[in-house]
């Protein structure tokens, strides 16, 4: 006996989807979020390939080791809840 599966396969696993030179775009649990160079101005100068690479710690929490730069997903929802202030 076999199992057959129809229909698509809609788990979309977490992942950037885009880079521009304004900031880059991350789906997580299949919601989009941009997150701007102009907020997060590490990721600006940052090789492709490690914006690519990102791990998801908590349900709340990014993490991009090579950069060491870890970010709230609540901050990318409601940026105006979470000024960034740089010195």
């Amino acid at each position: 006996m076999s199992l057959l599966l129809h229909g698509n396969n809609t788990l979309i696993s977490d992942e950037v989807t885009s880079i521009t030179k304004l900031g880059f775009w991350i789906l997580i649990d299949n919601i989009e979020y941009f997150v701007p160079f102009t907020d997060y101005p590490d990721f600006k100068k940052a090789r492709v390939e490690d914006i690519l690479d990102f791990k998801k710690l908590l349900p709340n929490q990014l993490y991009w080791e090579k950069l060491d730069i870890d970010i709230e997903l609540e901050a990318l929802k409601n940026p105006e809840n979470y000024p960034l202030i740089f010195s």
